[in-house]
């Protein structure tokens, strides 16, 4: 039964070959299950101790999940994913920024911390 946040059968057989294998001798939790489980976790929105047990010990989620993020599994998904959907022609890549929007920190108008080494002495005005 495939639940609400899980991968379909379809998006599985499209994400597998991108995972990396396992070289070590332990067996270890089923990857499927393990990517349901993160995709959960983002999906919803919870903390890693709240992903349900069925997906597996939470600090296993969180280990593999650090782990393919580091190694470039997900940047490897994502590219897959857009050369996928570019060769079908679901992608638009016009980008356009209206730069009149952009804000910026309050702090990143430039200035010193601390003011500047060099102040200019107080002139006449000041007085």
């Amino acid at each position: 039964m495939i639940r609400r946040h899980e991968l379909s059968d379809a998006e599985w057989e499209f994400v597998r070959p991108l995972l990396p294998e396992s070289l070590r001798g332990r067996k270890r939790l089923d990857d499927r299950r393990v990517l349901n489980g993160i995709v959960w976790k983002f999906r919803t929105g919870t903390a890693w101790r709240d992903v349900p047990e069925r997906y597996g010990p939470w600090a296993t989620l969180h280990t593999r999940f650090r782990r393919w993020a580091a190694d470039g599994t997900f940047e490897r998904m994502l590219r897959a994913a857009q050369a996928k959907a570019d060769a079908a022609g679901d992608i638009e890549w016009l980008v356009s920024v209206d730069s009149t929007i952009v804000r910026a920190h309050q702090h990143a108008a430039g200035a010193r911390k601390g003011g500047s080494a060099t102040r200019p002495s107080a002139g006449p005005e000041a007085a």
